[in-house]
């Protein structure tokens, strides 16, 4: 089962859903609806190795809240990630193995890659 957790009113974010084709069993999540749960939160940590790896610092709130003079340790960027949809990296394909995160060019070619496969 594939997770893409994404916000519906980003255009990267669509950019990128329309460029690739999602296999049947997936299931779209946006993360203003939706917040991210502390169960896949894990499972993105689990593959991704780290929270700060997930974590979005271009945010409205990342600036406004003045985090970047703070120095945040991995069990603070979990908890900002729990409390705030706009604080994760998007978009997030979430397979059983394996996770992408943002929307960089080399990740959606690794994505594209995989999807192939």
């Amino acid at each position: 089962m594939l997770k893409v957790f994404y916000l519906s009113t980003c255009t990267t974010c669509k950019r990128i859903l329309s460029e690739i084709e999602l296999p049947d069993n997936h299931e779209l999540i946006d993360v203003k609806k939706s917040p991210i749960s502390a169960e896949d939160l894990a499972a993105m940590y689990r593959l991704e190795g780290s929270y700060e790896a997930l974590f979005n610092k271009r945010a409205q709130l990342y600036k406004q809240r003045d985090l970047k003079s703070k120095s945040l340790k991995e069990e603070d960027f979990k908890h900002l990630l729990l409390e705030h949809y706009t604080f994760l990296k998007r978009p997030v394909f979430l397979f059983e193995n394996s996770v992408f995160v943002g929307n960089s060019k080399k990740t959606v070619e690794q994505l594209k890659s995989f999807l192939d496969d």
